[in-house]
């Protein structure tokens, strides 16, 4: 298998932070809500997409 530098190194990086937080997933969720929070950008609201199941079977979603 070839050896991708770049992929490597992002592997590293995100092995060292969920190893910071000793792998817990809820505190690794926490810290980055905690980043998005802080960083001050705003947050995007899109409207739900049409369901799959009306998309393929030619029914639209008002025909209910």
């Amino acid at each position: 298998m070839l050896q991708n530098e770049i992929l490597e190194e992002i592997h590293r990086i995100r092995d060292e932070y969920a190893k910071s937080f000793n792998y817990d997933l809820n505190a690794i969720f926490a810290d980055l809500r905690k980043q998005q929070a802080e960083s001050g950008r705003e947050d995007v609201k899109l409207s739900p997409k049409s369901s799959l199941t009306s998309r393929w079977s030619g029914r639209s979603q008002n025909s209910r």
